[in-house]
């Protein structure tokens, strides 16, 4: 974690980067690096987040990172970004398509297995920005209140 003013920041070396010791990113990781960016912030400045605001900060990133995963061509790198009231989420992935909302029904009207993580991300998130990258790919961004 690095200290920029007023933004602490977090990053992880990408797949592309070919850094030993660092292997493919999972949700996981970037719940952990959320988890001590917000602690570290709250620590070093001694405010408090709040406990559903973290909640939808991790729930934004496990999506974030599902989807690069599953519709990405998986992730490239991810920061994690936090300020005086957000966590802004960043997962890098391969693909140029952007994301999408699919119909939680099929044509038939039948139930389908996932979808909802699109959704999820654009509900909890105060902002939401997607950035294609000049080395081809995407960065999705999402900022959450936390504070």
């Amino acid at each position: 974690m690095r200290t920029n003013d007023s933004t602490d920041r977090v990053g992880a070396p990408n797949e592309r980067s070919g850094r030993a010791g660092h292997g493919q990113c999972r949700p996981a990781d970037v719940r952990s690096a959320i988890r001590r960016a917000v602690t570290g912030r709250c620590g070093a400045t001694g405010c408090r987040y709040d406990e559903d605001g973290l909640s939808d900060a991790l729930l934004v990133a496990s999506e974030l990172t599902s989807n690069a995963m599953l519709h990405g061509g998986g992730i490239t790198g991810f920061d994690v970004d936090v300020d005086e009231r957000t966590v802004s989420v960043s997962v890098s992935d391969r693909s140029d398509r952007l994301p999408v909302t699919v119909e939680p029904v099929d044509g038939e009207g039948r139930r389908r297995v996932g979808g909802r993580g699109w959704p999820i991300i654009c509900r909890l998130a105060r902002e939401v920005r997607v950035s294609c990258l000049p080395s081809g790919g995407k960065c999705v961004t999402a900022v959450v209140p936390v504070f």
